[in-house]
């Protein structure tokens, strides 16, 4: 309980607004190091041992792991804030529907009302019952997808709907589901920060457990030739009435507001610059509702929002309002490398196609 208070109480700090004082301090603690961070070290060491405790009941058997009835890919992250996990799973999802399995992603819901019991959820499922990403992700991965906080019922839910393959978005620190396979997706600019546990540091866990987990990816930064490394690209902004679609370059020196309710803001704000777009900021708190009249700023400018912001608005909106979708991209040489992995880790599951 105190693990995950913390946990909830820095998310927050992190996903506020980029003006507030509150967000720019907890930015320069976690990723320029600030020196007044040293304050809640005591808090960090709280954190580490509740969760050094919970490690070892569940390394002894005191607390129980469960099998799903189908091999688990868990991907996530041992940091607070967006990495690009949405991406990748969709990716996954992808990649593994090509090679003949019918891939089901499971989920914690998180945002959602309705996240302590199994729901399924569609494209046309109510962000504000079962969270915004969900909804992204049966609209984007066109797949079976299930919310609940408990992932090992959920996982039980999509295998009855004939999935062979679980994807647990977001499942690193959730010990309870066995994996079979574990993906770490890291931030190539903020990378681990100033590498301490919440809350004086953004990890969730040590940096250790980057050694025992079987790929980690990283999104953009430095290009080398040993990580994994991948790009999100943005090309094209869709309208939400579905009415046109548009190259970001069309957008080129013009005004626009952008909204971005994500655990890390400046990323989009960033890959709309890099398009030559004049950007004025709006960043909102992760999975935060969203209403049109949050979006009424007085001008005529366009407004621009990422696509998990979008599913939260519908499609009853003008001209103006538009979504940035993003796609995964990687050297296909190591896309394969992994995803050869990822197979032979289903065979040997007993799950094999193609």
């Amino acid at each position: 309980m105190v693990t995950t208070q913390l946990y909830i109480a820095c998310s927050s700090a992190m996903s506020s607004s980029p003006v507030s004082a509150g967000h720019r301090w907890i930015h320069e603690v976690w990723y320029e190091d600030a020196p007044s961070g040293l304050v809640l070290l005591p808090l960090s060491g709280l954190y580490w041992f509740v969760s050094t405790i919970r490690n070892l009941l569940y390394h002894y058997g005191v607390l129980r792991t469960f099998e799903a009835p189908a091999p688990v890919i868990v991907v996530g992250n041992i940091t607070v804030g967006g990495t690009g996990k949405t991406p990748t799973v969709l990716w996954l999802v992808q990649e593994l529907r090509a090679r003949g399995y019918t891939p089901g992603i499971v989920s914690r819901g998180y945002g959602g009302s309705r996240s302590g019991t199994s729901m399924r959820v569609d494209s046309d499922s109510d962000p504000d019952v079962v969270g915004d990403e969900p909804v992204l992700l049966a609209k984007r991965g066109q797949c079976p997808v299930a919310v609940d906080a408990d992932r090992v019922r959920a996982a039980t839910m999509l295998v009855d709907d004939g999935v062979d393959v679980i994807i647990a978005d977001d499942g690193l620190q959730h010990r309870r589901l066995q994996r079979d396979y574990e993906i770490c997706v890291v931030d190539g600019t903020r990378g681990l920060g100033n590498r301490r546990l919440l809350p004086s540091g953004p990890l969730r866990e040590s940096p250790r457990r980057l050694d025992h987990i079987d790929r980690v990816l990283i999104n953009g930064g430095v290009r080398d030739t040993v990580a994994y490394r991948f790009e999100l690209v943005a090309t094209e902004a869709c309208r939400l009435n579905g009415s046109l679609t548009r190259s970001l370059d069309g957008f080129r020196n013009k005004t626009v507001h952008a909204v971005a309710g994500i655990g890390n803001p400046r990323r989009f704000f960033d890959t709309l610059r890099e398009h030559g777009i004049q950007v004025i900021e709006h960043g909102l708190p992760d999975h935060q509702a969203i209403t049109k009249s949050d979006l009424n700023f007085g001008d005529q400018f366009d407004v621009l929002m990422t696509e998990k912001d979008a599913v939260k608005l519908g499609r009853n909106l003008g001209d103006k309002y538009w979504y940035v979708p993003v796609e995964f991209t990687m050297d296909s040489v190591k896309a394969m490398a992994v995803m050869d992995q990822i197979i032979i880790r289903l065979q040997q599951a007993g799950v094999a196609h193609g």
